[in-house]
């Protein structure tokens, strides 16, 4: 295949996946993954590390757009992601040690209990009989708590490449009750010094494919802010459905290639 066919694949591609990061504040990178493994016959390291590349400028996008949207606490946000770049780069370890087989089915199975989460809590917060509980501010809570949040962030963004926003922001909804657009501005704010831990540590390790990676994440970053318009646009509850069916597809692809 001619190098500027995978070049314009590549761009628009990244197109797409930065308009759906920007919707459900993944950064894109989760449905980035198995899309490469799959088109490009990627193992599950190399197409983590190269969804990589993408991820970072369009994570970085979007948290800028959430922040014009509604400003984020960067206290907690710098909290959390104190606790993130140690557990990045450990989770990173593992996954470059795991079979890539086995990752990918780990991998699947971790995006299915989200999905399935996320199918419950849209279906239970759009029936009007059910009680709400009262949202609140995250300067209600102390910063050890999102150290704490951020750790979990890191540790699941480095086995998995990404998705240490997808593992915190069910927690932030819940536990602290906070919006979600709110809670998926401050997971990926956390996240962006891992990310960068991240990359480092698969690029290292040879993981990554720049050619492939880059035009990805230039297509990303011009759709980002209109996805990111979307998901305040959106009903919670129909966001939060959006998410957990974009899970399931995203499982389904890791498990074809599985």
């Amino acid at each position: 295949m001619d190098w500027y066919v995978v070049a314009l694949g590549c761009l628009l591609s990244g197109a797409l996946i930065g308009f759906m990061g920007g919707v459900l504040g993944i950064g894109g990178g989760l449905l980035a993954i198995p899309l490469l493994g799959l088109v490009l016959n990627m193992e599950q390291q190399l197409a983590q590390g190269t969804a990589l590349i993408m991820v970072l400028p369009a994570v970085l996008m979007t948290v800028r757009k959430y922040n014009q949207k509604a400003r984020i606490n960067f206290y907690a946000a710098g909290a959390g992601a104190a606790g993130s770049i140690v557990f990045t780069w450990v989770g990173a370890q593992i996954a470059l040690g795991i079979d890539p087989v086995l990752l990918r089915r780990i991998y699947a199975s971790f995006v299915l209990c989200i999905a399935l989460f996320y199918f419950y809590q849209s279906r239970r917060t759009s029936q009007a009989q059910q009680p709400q509980k009262a949202r609140r501010e995250v300067e209600e809570f102390h910063k050890g708590w999102f150290v704490l949040i951020g750790s979990l962030a890191g540790l699941a963004g480095g086995v998995f490449g990404v998705g240490g926003s997808v593992l915190v922001v069910p927690i932030l909804t819940t536990v602290f009750c906070l919006t979600q657009v709110g809670a998926q501005a401050l997971a990926l704010s956390m996240i962006v010094p891992g990310t960068f831990v991240a990359l480092f540590a698969y690029a290292a390790h040879g993981q990554a494919d720049w050619l492939v990676g880059v035009p990805m994440a230039l297509g990303s970053i011009f759709f980002v802010p209109y996805g990111v318009k979307l998901a305040y646009a959106l009903p919670e509850p129909r966001l939060k459905l959006a998410f957990a069916c974009m899970l399931l597809v995203i499982m389904v692809l890791l498990l074809i290639k599985a």
